[in-house]
């Protein structure tokens, strides 16, 4: 009787209507917005960067040998041959999907099991299961030679890396009218050893662009759980980070933190082509400028320049302009003069001290869902 009250009391209380419960419920009805999740960053020092390229060897599987053999059964000594076939190898398969970032979890040898080897009474040998390795959408193969080999850039395509060898035939295939006890059977071919190198031009749907010290990893460090080193001198950033926003419907975004863009860089100074590389396959662009500096407008003036000389392609990107430390006073006077000077939106934030963040965040959840329904329209035309 006491387990039942308790029971009663307890679905009460979880049936009650709270304030809190109606402020959620509210919240939900809204617009789509970010939420900082609630599970604490770690307080490690070590950072795990984005692996953007890795070099693998890839083999193949072996197939099984075929088997010599003769069937002996009761009042029949000389049945005849009964040797099988044996199994194929595995091969080595990439995949692209949308669950995976990065390539840091692929070894650097990725080998198939082998086939099995044919048996006696026309008992043949297993196929090899196929090694399928996931990588990230938006990666590209190259052989030794450099050239590109596969562009996995749909989510679900494949590249078979290396093909596993097929198995040997057993004395059974080789049994003919004139040769009815054949004493032969065939090896498994070996199967294909390649070596690839691996490397990613899609790594986040949102790419922070900005000369170095803007404060690329200071925004990325409020707004995501990713912890890109933060420093007072420039080239703090010397590898790709990427962190996810998570909004209240489930929806995910990534936003890379990109290393810093100086004048030259299409001509491969500084970290050059490795950095520009990045930003082929972004859905939209964000460039962080540094609003405390005289004429801000000039630095994206240049980083458009250096990015018409990789790509003519990447301008016509969606694209949004961040006026960073907006709370030192030296920026006040160059918010207005930064928005008569350039053709795109700016969005006055403090990365530091949160200021207009939220604003920030529902702006860059805007442009993704831009992009998305673009290309459906895109997709439904063709």
């Amino acid at each position: 009787m006491f387990s039942l009250r308790l029971i009663s009391r307890n679905f009460m209380r979880k049936s009650l209507v709270t304030p809190k419960s109606l402020e959620i419920r509210q919240f939900c009805d809204e617009t789509p917005r970010a939420l900082r999740s609630t599970k604490a960053k770690s307080k490690r020092q070590t950072s795990q960067y984005f692996v953007d390229q890795k070099r693998v060897r890839c083999i193949a599987g072996k197939g099984g040998d075929g088997c010599i053999s003769f069937l002996s059964v009761y009042r029949k000594e000389f049945a005849g041959p009964d040797g099988a076939d044996g199994g194929n190898g595995g091969h080595v398969i990439f995949e692209a999907t949308t669950d995976i970032r990065d390539l840091h979890h692929i070894p650097p040898v990725l080998q198939a099991a082998d086939g099995e080897k044919g048996m006696n009474k026309n008992c043949s040998g297993k196929n090899a299961q196929h090694l399928n390795v996931k990588v990230p959408l938006g990666t590209v193969i190259r052989n030794d030679l450099g050239k590109v080999v596969g562009d996995l850039d749909e989510d679900g395509s494949m590249f078979i890396a290396a093909r596993g060898g097929a198995g040997g035939k057993g004395n059974t295939y080789f049994a003919s009218a004139t040769t009815q006890a054949p004493q032969i059977a065939e090896h498994g071919a070996q199967g294909e050893d390649i070596t690839y190198k691996l490397e990613i031009k899609t790594m986040a749907e949102i790419g922070l662009i900005g000369f170095p010290n803007a404060g690329k990893s200071t925004l990325l460090n409020a707004i995501t759980r990713a912890k890109p080193k933060v420093a007072s001198y420039p080239f703090t950033t010397l590898k790709p980070h990427v962190g996810m926003v998570q909004y209240d419907d489930y929806e995910q975004i990534a936003i890379a933190d990109l290393p810093g863009l100086i004048p030259g860089s299409a001509e491969n100074k500084g970290l050059g082509i490795q950095f520009l590389k990045h930003v082929e396959r972004c859905a939209a662009l964000l460039f962080i400028v540094d609003a405390s500096i005289e004429e801000p407008w000039k630095c994206y003036e240049t980083l458009l320049e250096e990015l018409k000389k990789f790509s003519p392609e990447l301008l016509t990107r969606s694209r949004l302009i961040v006026a960073n430390k907006i709370d030192l006073p030296e920026a006040k006077d160059n918010i207005e003069a930064l928005k008569s000077h350039v053709d795109a939106p700016v969005i006055c934030i403090s990365a530091k001290q949160g200021i207009n963040v939220t604003e920030l965040l529902a702006e860059i959840r805007r442009l993704y869902d831009n992009d998305r329904e673009l290309q459906a329209s895109d997709s439904n035309s063709s």
